[in-house]
């Protein structure tokens, strides 16, 4: 089969490699798509909590069954199912005391050491595909991967009804989180981007407080502040925003070894919550739901998809911020606006 294969940091190539198999609790899924995120882009610059090279990306991925191992009863060939991309051991101490998201020994699917999804085919454990309904769009279900990670930074929020909330990033993860936080019982939420086309999608799945900067909007201070971009110095404004009492949320991906500065001080005297999120955790399952429910907006979301051998032009574009969610499609031989 034909699969995008990274070789080594900064080295792509769109090859044949040799079609999966699967075990006794495995299944082989045709892939229809797979969605490219920032942790695509730091695996790809080896730049990821210690991914191993040769590596097949992509862990956003949705598809049909093909093949179904000896020892599974549960699917059947054709299912049409979403991918949960976490391997975990199941032996450490955070597996065995219920923080899967947390294991010692930490595997995805494209990302740490197993062979992800941006191919024609994949294998994957059998407990980790959900059944979608026929009626499902494959394409844009692929948004279910990256909504059980919301799912899960919300899980660990106060969640407190009424509260304010302030998005940093308009990209996908801080749509989704908005969207969400809506469905959670803020009663408002305020996003900031620099990037005006993103802040123009915000509009179109709802955002009605949107602004290039949290200086342009009406508050000054937020109950919860999330930062969905990952960047450093939307970091360290966004931990200047959160009031006395409140939560700060560092949800975007930084770089290995990249560091931000903040008051410490403050964080004491104004008793200020920082929290991480790590994954998913136990959400995949109800990001499904959630999605068939029609709990988000997907659609104005994504921008292109690609076929395989536009896989390094989707990652040009991913960081050139010139398009929204980009995915590709293994079976595809084009590249399309969706």
């Amino acid at each position: 089969m034909r699969a995008v294969v990274f070789s080594a940091p900064g080295d792509l190539s769109v090859t044949t490699v040799p079609d999966p198999t699967a075990g006794p609790r495995d299944v082989i899924v045709e892939v229809a798509a797979v969605g490219m995120c920032g942790t695509d882009i730091h695996v790809f610059e080896g730049d990821y909590l210690g991914g191993e090279f040769p590596m097949v990306p992509g862990h956003e991925a949705t598809g049909r069954i093909v093949e179904v191992g000896s020892a599974v009863d549960s699917l059947r060939v054709g299912d049409l199912v979403a991918i949960d991309p976490t391997l975990t051991c199941g032996e450490c101490e955070y597996c065995t005391t219920g923080r899967p998201n947390l294991c010692r020994n930490w595997n995805s699917l494209g990302v740490i050491r197993s062979f992800g999804a941006s191919a024609e085919y994949v294998s994957v454990p059998a407990r980790n595909v959900h059944v979608l309904g026929e009626n499902v769009d494959l394409f844009e279900a692929t948004m279910i991967e990256p909504l059980s990670c919301v799912i899960r930074g919300l899980d660990l929020q106060p969640r407190r009804i009424g509260d304010h909330y302030l998005v940093y990033g308009a990209g996908t993860m801080g749509l989704l989180m908005a969207q969400m936080a809506v469905r959670a019982g803020a009663a408002s939420v305020s996003v900031v981007d620099t990037n005006a086309s993103r802040l123009a999608v915000a509009a179109e799945v709802g955002v009605e407080l949107r602004a290039g900067s949290a200086d342009e909007l009406d508050r000054h201070e937020w109950d919860v502040v999330v930062d969905c971009t990952g960047v450093i110095p939307a970091m360290e404004d966004a931990m200047t925003r959160v009031k006395p009492g409140g939560v700060f949320q560092q949800f975007g991906v930084a770089p290995v070894g990249a560091k931000a500065r903040y008051e410490p001080l403050r964080i004491t005297k104004d008793e200020i919550t920082i929290l991480g999120s790590m994954a998913a955790r136990h959400s995949f399952g109800r990001a499904v739901d959630m999605f068939v429910a029609g709990a988000i907006q997907a659609a104005p979301l994504f921008s292109h998809s690609f076929p395989l051998d536009g896989y390094a032009d989707a990652m040009q574009m991913f960081r050139d911020g010139s398009g929204r969610k980009l995915q590709v499609r293994p079976h595809d031989d084009r590249k399309r606006e969706i």
